[in-house]
């Protein structure tokens, strides 16, 4: 951890010198979108509630901003690059702008984010993190799932998909992502960040979505078969909920149930099947899951 010095943060003019040191050019495909404005980072950071003993993974650190933000807070940072210049420039930035931080305080991963099984050092308390705005929800998903370990975060992402993943039953933005999230965490929106703090400058507004980690639904299905069950009640959203999971299409878990066994299922689980997916919490597709017992048996499974 620093002294109470700090790290010294990026600006913009900071920013673009780094970036024309390794003749970055930010890419859409990659979602490069580089924060400019310290005072956005602190933000973060500080409704991000993290502190002294927390391990905090970062994905797509870029080019530091948020990175030296969190190092003059957290014991460690773990950061999660996929882009080799990025990952490559990263250490040395840290070493001029943050040198009181540890050979232990700070460890960059050359690697994307969907396919890390593991991460080096103490398990990560925290995810704080400028999501790539293309690959957001899944990231986030992927590493919930990954990294029990960690029980807070804080994330910015597109300001639709921010709405979408804070979102509750009935809410016209309620959806797949929305549902998964709740699986893993409670979620609240914690603000938005405007274009201007970034460079280039996107086309959206960005929202910060803030959550803690709580146990999932009681039920004996796995996450995968709950999930199955929830993209194939949004998978055509004017559907009720008995129309979804009789005409879920191949491939997938779902394809082929007869209507006697998703009847059998939705009455075993108390869910009206005239319901939509929309107005459904996780638990009730947790029950659903349950007792369609897909590659099990129970009532309304499969042999």
């Amino acid at each position: 951890m620093t002294t109470s010095a700090g790290p010294r943060l990026l600006g913009p003019a900071e920013v673009r010198a780094l970036a024309a040191a390794i003749d970055l050019r930010p890419t859409k495909q990659r979602g490069q979108n580089f924060v400019v404005d310290p005072n956005t980072c602190r933000r973060i950071v500080r409704e991000a509630g993290v502190g002294p003993d927390d391990v905090v993974l970062e994905v797509g650190p870029g080019l530091g901003s948020l990175t030296l933000a969190l190092l003059a807070e957290v014991e460690r940072v773990v950061a999660v690059e996929v882009d080799p210049a990025l990952a490559g420039l990263l250490p040395g930035t840290v070493a001029d702008r943050a040198p009181d931080v540890g050979p232990d305080g700070f460890e960059v991963v050359e690697a994307d984010a969907l396919r890390i099984t593991e991460l080096p050092g103490p398990p990560p308390t925290a995810l704080v993190a400028n999501l790539p705005y293309n690959v957001a929800v899944p990231v986030l998903l992927h590493l919930l799932a990954l990294l029990p370990s960690l029980r807070t975060g804080m994330v910015m992402v597109q300001s639709e998909v921010a709405d979408r993943l804070v979102a509750g039953p009935g809410s016209r933005t309620y959806g797949v992502p929305s549902v998964k999230l709740a699986w893993h965490a409670e979620a609240r929106r914690a603000g938005t960040v405007g274009a201007q703090v970034f460079w280039p400058a996107p086309h959206v507004s960005s929202g910060l979505v803030a959550w803690r980690a709580t146990e999932p639904p009681t039920t004996t299905a796995t996450r995968d078969e709950v999930f199955a069950v929830v993209d194939t009640a949004f998978a055509q959203r004017r559907k009720t909920l008995r129309a979804a999971l009789r005409g879920a299409r191949s491939p997938g878990p779902l394809a082929g149930l007869s209507a006697a066994e998703v009847d059998a299922a939705l009455a075993a689980a108390g869910v009206d099947g005239g319901v939509r997916g929309e107005t459904l919490s996780v638990t009730d597709f947790a029950r659903v899951a349950e007792h369609l017992a897909v590659g099990g048996s129970g009532a309304g499974g499969r042999p």
